[in-house]
């Protein structure tokens, strides 16, 4: 009896090893993979941080979208320094976008506790809850979506960029890598293809309507503008004129 069930122990024992073993090379495994991702992810953010994006995710995907479906391919894009760029126009996207910019690391939890009031009770609001270094991180590193995993990781590429980058950095790649219509990213090829000018010539109210197209640029257009931008261009001009000045740094 005393045999048995030693022999039954011992063969626990012997099942349970592999098991370990398997448990142990998955957990090495999972910490490799781990540590592989932050140190890529953390090596493109140090990079942008200096080097302009002349690409991102979605120009590409937008891009084959346009060639399956059959449509006119269309890819403008033109970085310049946030120097070149009209004052106008960043101005007008915190008017726009998120007018607690300069103050938030990233979220503005009162503006998503206002999203989702908005949500329930079925109302529509002129800006949502993503942030203006939420939608860049989305932009530069990732894809468009709606599910949970890619909201993970926007969370954590706002947050590398809002550490390495700074505001000023953010809005400046947020300006040159946006989508302002079909095909046409950033406020150079914006500026050239709705106004036939420099992003530096944008005047208030061409600034204000870039900004208006935003929430959905492949519909809306910035010239002509539809009666209901030019509402938004009229609300986003007297934002303007209540702020003044945009102050990053």
């Amino acid at each position: 009896m005393v045999k048995s069930r030693k022999s039954t122990r011992s063969a626990r024992r012997v099942k349970s090893a592999p098991s370990s073993k398997i448990t142990k090379k998955a957990s090495r495994f999972l910490l490799k993979l781990g540590a592989g991702f932050f140190s890529l992810s953390l090596f493109f953010v140090l990079l942008f941080r200096f080097v302009p994006v002349h690409v991102t995710p979605l120009m590409l995907i937008r891009f084959v979208e346009q060639l399956t479906e059959g449509k006119e391919l269309r890819l403008k894009h033109h970085w310049v320094p946030i120097e070149a760029i009209s004052k106008n126009l960043p101005l007008a996207v915190f008017c726009s976008e998120d007018q607690n910019f300069i103050n938030h690391f990233g979220f503005d939890f009162k503006a998503i506790e206002r999203s989702v009031a908005a949500s329930q009770n079925g109302t529509k609001q002129l800006r949502g809850a993503s942030t203006i270094s939420q939608q860049t991180a989305k932009n530069v590193f990732l894809w468009p979506g709606r599910s949970w995993v890619r909201k993970g990781f926007e969370v954590y590429f706002t947050v590398l960029i809002e550490i390495v980058w700074g505001k000023e950095r953010i809005m400046e790649v947020y300006l040159n890598s946006i989508e302002m219509g079909k095909g046409v990213y950033g406020a150079e090829a914006a500026s050239r293809y709705y106004f036939k000018k420099n992003a530096k010539d944008l005047s208030r109210t061409q600034a204000a309507a870039i900004a208006a197209v935003l929430p959905n640029p492949r519909e809306y257009s910035a010239n002509p503008p539809t009666p209901y931008i030019k509402s938004r261009i009229n609300w986003i001009v007297g934002q303007m004129r209540h702020w003044g000045t945009l102050s990053l740094k």
